[in-house]
């Protein structure tokens, strides 16, 4: 086990939790460090470090506060010392929903029906206080896919006309995301917890420190497109229907722009998973490529999607579609 960071005694002491136990928890894709401090009567409340320069907890704080003003389940906030990078939040316990759904499959339709209802709520708020998701940043996530997958596929392409494809298909989505709502972009089963020990209970929210205003189906996508996990198509299907039903209807463009926000999505993971192999060495990330790029083809499929489709048809080879990016072994 590794050592713990310096500086975790004196925070948890002034935070009232001295005297608690300290249990590292497993990371993932980032700087960031957990821990369960449990205290003799069984208490217990879920440690964050996320120091600086690599992290900043100040975002996370930031948004977990304004979603428990709103009525939204995000951690409550116990103690913060963002400059040192020290947070003790709620602990939502070990129920993710992707860890339930593995050993109760049955419950993955109510758990699924939450997870959107949850979003409903989240779409009838006004948008909280951040920065829009804008085509520079859409721009940005999308190049991930040129700047990471087709270098470590050999593949030299047009990027300047990946950049007008994405450019002409993505100005609908910029023009009916006003006033948007809030985005938490890394909406999926992994980072949903089940409170109440059944997957139709309140589902707490984690992972969110990213928000950004932008349009209802981002998060929509996230959750339905999910990168770690397989959602049937039906499912996929039933649960927009229900969002259909849980926010009292949608506009015509909904359905276009769930799938210009689904490949621009799924091209940015891509990348990022990419990235993640060849930079920082964690090559688990490049299993999940096949189950994305499938979603990315499904996407593209969509009339909407013509320039970016007319791209990939020109730049990637058929061969490396059929095998849906998969790395060779």
């Amino acid at each position: 086990m590794s050592a713990l960071p310096e500086g975790l005694a004196e925070f948890t002491a002034a935070a009232g939790w001295g005297a608690a136990s300290v249990h590292p928890l497993p990371g993932d894709a980032s700087f960031r460090r957990y821990f369960r401090l449990r205290r003799e009567n069984g208490e217990a409340a879920m440690l964050m470090h996320a120091p600086p320069p690599h992290e900043d907890p100040a975002p996370f704080l930031h948004v977990a506060h304004w979603l428990n003003d709103h009525a939204m389940r995000a951690p409550a906030i116990l103690a913060e010392d963002a400059a040192q990078g020290w947070v003790l939040i709620e602990d939502f316990g070990d129920d993710r929903m992707r860890d339930w759904l593995d050993l109760h499959p049955a419950d993955e339709r109510p758990a699924y029906e939450a997870a959107v209802e949850a979003l409903a709520a989240l779409h009838r708020l006004p948008p909280g206080p951040f920065a829009p998701y804008d085509m520079a940043v859409y721009q940005r996530e999308a190049a991930l896919l040129t700047e990471w997958w087709c270098p470590a596929q050999g593949l030299e392409v047009d990027e300047e006309g990946y950049a007008e494809a994405w450019q002409e298909v993505m100005a609908p989505v910029l023009a009916r995301q006003n006033p948007g709502v809030t985005v938490l972009r890394d909406y999926h089963a992994e980072n949903i917890m089940l409170l109440g020990g059944k997957a139709s209970t309140p589902q707490g929210l984690i992972d969110f420190q990213d928000a950004l205003v932008g349009h209802p189906a981002y998060d929509l996508v996230s959750l339905l497109q999910d990168a770690r996990r397989d959602v049937p198509v039906d499912l996929e299907t039933a649960m927009l229907l229900h969002y259909v039903e849980a926010v009292g209807g949608i506009d015509d463009d909904f359905l276009a722009d769930y799938a210009r926000l689904g490949a621009q999505r799924n091209a940015k993971i891509v990348g990022i998973f990419t990235r993640l192999d060849r930079r920082d060495g964690k090559p688990k990330y490049l299993a999940m490529i096949p189950r994305v790029w499938a979603a990315l083809e499904r996407d593209l499929a969509h009339p909407a999607l013509g320039p970016v489709a007319a791209w990939f048809e020109a730049n990637i080879p058929d061969a490396l579609r059929l095998r849906h990016g998969a790395f060779a072994a």
